[in-house]
């Protein structure tokens, strides 16, 4: 997966925790609260190896430029 793929699908995940958790809160369904922590949790996981992907792609690019000029 991409790093874009990936934090747009850890905003998705992120995004429908934060509403299941508020619709769990809503009809006092605790187990759909849960639920909806847990997703958001996965939403900013896959966000952060996103950036982490972003990041070591950029460090790579940098060390092959710099090699290229030697």
């Amino acid at each position: 997966m991409s790093s874009s793929s990936d934090k747009i699908k850890g905003m998705a995940n992120e995004a429908a925790g934060n509403v299941k958790q508020a619709v769990g809160k809503a009809v006092g369904n605790e187990q759909m609260q849960v639920e909806g922590v847990i997703q958001e949790r996965k939403g900013e996981v896959q966000q952060l190896a996103g950036k982490a992907k972003e990041a070591v792609k950029n460090a790579a690019d940098a060390l092959k430029k710099g090699v290229d000029r030697v």
